[in-house]
């Protein structure tokens, strides 16, 4: 548990209806707890909500990550901001573990649309002052905001993991050249580990063909790092042309779990000796398999909440 907070200025923690669990871990790391609100829906889906404790004057954090169902939780968030924002919050800040709808943070085409930013303006006219998010599936996504933006990493919670089983001959595995960014860091934090790169070439959305392989991996434990998982096609197929290269053993980490089909079916196929993952997105029980590993990141949510309103350093956890 952390340090008493400042009386100078009332902290409250509410969840929306999407990772519960996580918020309750959240406000037990904080030494305090959940809000008391009321969610309530009407026969045609819209959503209601009332703050039921005077928030006036209060620092305000607002728990949601926008998963599945992304746009029900979406809007959620939004009712959930306009609400505290009515009584009289002092400052409210949206902690979103998983953005939704990240994917699209930039123009690939001609007449589409660019949701990351749609989102971040969602947020911002809603009426949060600030934003607290993990795993950004891209930095840039932060520029999107004209409010202060806090980005914390998943990172440290699964290196600490993988450290813990002193796995030998290590090499850390980007799934595509986009996440060599992340991939390289990852391996700078687990010793110094040698980094190979799967070249892949992206057919549609969801469909992903890999080509080849940038790298040594035989006879090593090679670690597939990405910041997501949604169908698993990707890490799937890279984790296939790993094996075909002579990996001795193959590890996927991932900080959102997203899981939709056919993803279970691919994870456990036995392409992986662990799929290691976060409690951003909760992971249902049907969803669940024998290489699965969840990890909590509660902790350091909660850590950086407190930082928030105390107004000392967030980005220092990552030094």
């Amino acid at each position: 548990m952390i340090p008493a907070l400042s009386e100078n200025n009332r902290l409250s923690l509410f969840s929306g209806s999407a990772n519960i669990p996580l918020a309750k871990e959240v406000a037990r790391y904080l030494g305090m707890d959940i809000g008391p609100m009321v969610r309530k829906q009407f026969a045609d889906g819209e959503l209601y909500i009332q703050i039921q404790e005077s928030i006036r004057g209060c620092d305000v954090y607002l728990i949601q990550p926008c998963c599945h169902p992304v746009n029900d939780h979406l809007m959620e968030l939004l009712i959930m901001i306009d609400a505290c924002r009515r009584a009289s919050a002092r400052q409210i800040t949206a902690v979103v573990p998983y953005y939704g709808y990240a994917r699209a943070d930039r123009k690939t085409a001609g007449r589409e649309s660019i949701t990351a930013k749609l989102v971040a303006n969602l947020i911002t006219e809603a009426g949060a002052q600030r934003v607290l998010a993990m795993d950004l599936h891209s930095a840039q996504i932060q520029g999107y905001f004209d409010i202060p933006f806090d980005h914390v990493y998943g990172s440290p919670v699964l290196q600490d993991y993988l450290a813990s089983k002193n796995l030998s001959d290590l090499v850390v595995v980007s799934p595509d050249v986009g996440g060599v960014a992340r991939a390289r860091s990852f391996a700078k934090k687990l010793n110094e580990a040698p980094l190979a790169i799967i070249d892949k070439r992206r057919q549609s959305h969801n469909v992903a063909q890999v080509l080849n392989l940038i790298g040594d991996v035989k006879g090593k434990t090679a670690v597939l790092v990405d910041d997501m998982i949604d169908t698993a096609g990707t890490i799937t197929e890279g984790a296939r042309l790993l094996r075909e290269e002579g990996a001795r053993q193959v590890y996927a980490c991932a900080t959102h779990a997203v899981f939709s089909e056919p993803a279970i079916s691919r994870l456990s196929s036995g392409m992986f000796e662990e799929v290691i993952v976060t409690n951003t997105i909760p992971v249902s029980e049907k969803h669940h398999f024998k290489q699965l590993k969840v990890l909590s990141v509660a902790n350091l949510i909660g850590e950086a909440i407190w930082r928030i309103h105390e107004d000392t350093s967030v980005s220092s956890m990552f030094r």
